[in-house]
């Protein structure tokens, strides 16, 4: 179990500042999920606890330990990147046994922990064939397989499911979790753009903005109680409504957010009104997209098939309890 701490973490390349001063804990056993934007620093920020980047200033320590000065082998770490990197002329058993072989181990002890983890993945009839005789999702499960046999202190994933399709994603995601549970000692840390991977996988989540943390927590404290318009916007799918001008005027606010689930469609007399331009269907539920002569149309979900026509006067009114009030700088306003 490994507790890893990072003090005013800063990397620069040249003249650019990726990272601009992390602190962050990640606790022993925790899967902590690194988010936010492209270009945002957190694939940096995973790669300097990696030890495959140099930190420019600051203190990385596992278990106290400060490790900036390590190799990746020294640290105990374990990853697992977005391209599978797996080695084209060597069958799936050779490519997870590997690592395993150059680090001098018996042929026994190799053999009981491809084949632990084979099992674990569910890859155990794969270990004969070669990568080009597996789809992407077999490949990268080879690839965490490949990390796993190496019984890892902290495991680190770098976007391990962005060159899947949509449904072998939510596959291997619900793979990625069962692993979590069964490896209840060690600590993991993915990176992902995408918020319903952080939304579904993580303990806690770190929401990354040009290279600095913009907010720490649970999925929920992030989609109930978001520390800023940036949080509020990027957490939550569909984003969170924006208000400004009159309609944050009235809650003395600069700008009002409120959730598209958190807005009731009235027959009349509602706190806002306006003709409805489009509506989705998703089946179990759709979102109506309404124009209430603000910048942006208002989106509002509701369970079911949309039983409105695009023309259509709707009243819609916030759910007061869930509307959150930011002030000028994007930050909760004071009441």
């Amino acid at each position: 179990m490994t507790v890893i701490r990072l003090n005013n973490v800063r990397k620069s390349f040249g003249t650019f500042d990726v990272i601009k001063g992390v602190d962050l804990e990640i606790n022993p056993c925790e899967f902590m999920v690194f988010v936010g934007p492209s270009g945002c620093g957190k694939s940096t920020l995973l790669r300097l606890i990696a030890g495959l980047e140099d930190i420019t200033s600051g203190t990385l320590a596992f278990d106290e330990k400060v490790v900036n000065s390590l190799t990746p082998s020294q640290r105990g770490i374990a990853m697992v990147f977005q391209s599978y990197a797996l080695y084209p002329h060597m069958t799936v058993y050779d490519n997870m046994a590997f690592g395993l072989k150059l680090a001098k181990g018996g042929a026994d002890e190799i053999k009981r922990r491809v084949n632990e983890a084979a099992e674990m993945l569910q890859i155990t009839d794969y270990l004969d064939r070669l990568p080009k005789q597996l789809s992407g999702g077999q490949r990268q499960r080879v690839a965490i397989g490949r990390a796993i046999v190496r019984d890892p202190k902290v495991f680190l994933f770098d976007e391990p499911l962005s060159n899947l399709d949509a449904a072998l994603r939510v596959q291997t995601r619900l793979e990625i979790a069962k692993l979590h549970a069964k490896m209840h000692e060690t600590t993991m840390i993915y990176v992902t753009h995408d918020q319903v991977e952080a939304m579904t996988l993580a303990d806690r989540i770190c929401v990354l903005r040009d290279g600095n943390v913009e907010q720490v927590g649970t999925p929920m404290e992030l989609y109930e109680k978001p520390q800023s318009t940036f949080v509020a916007g990027f957490i939550g799918s569909p984003k969170m409504n924006f208000l400004t001008e009159k309609f944050a005027d009235a809650y003395k606010a600069h700008t009002l957010g409120v959730r598209p689930e958190h807005l009731e469609v009235r027959e009349k007399a509602g706190t806002w009104a306006g003709k409805l331009i489009h509506s989705e269907n998703l089946g179990s539920e759709s979102y109506l997209y309404i124009d209430i002569g603000a910048k942006e149309p208002l989106v509002v979900r509701q369970d079911g098939k949309p039983s409105r026509q695009p023309g259509d006067l709707l009243h819609v009114s916030p759910i007061n309890d869930n509307v959150h009030r930011f002030d000028q700088s994007g930050y909760p306003a004071r009441a």
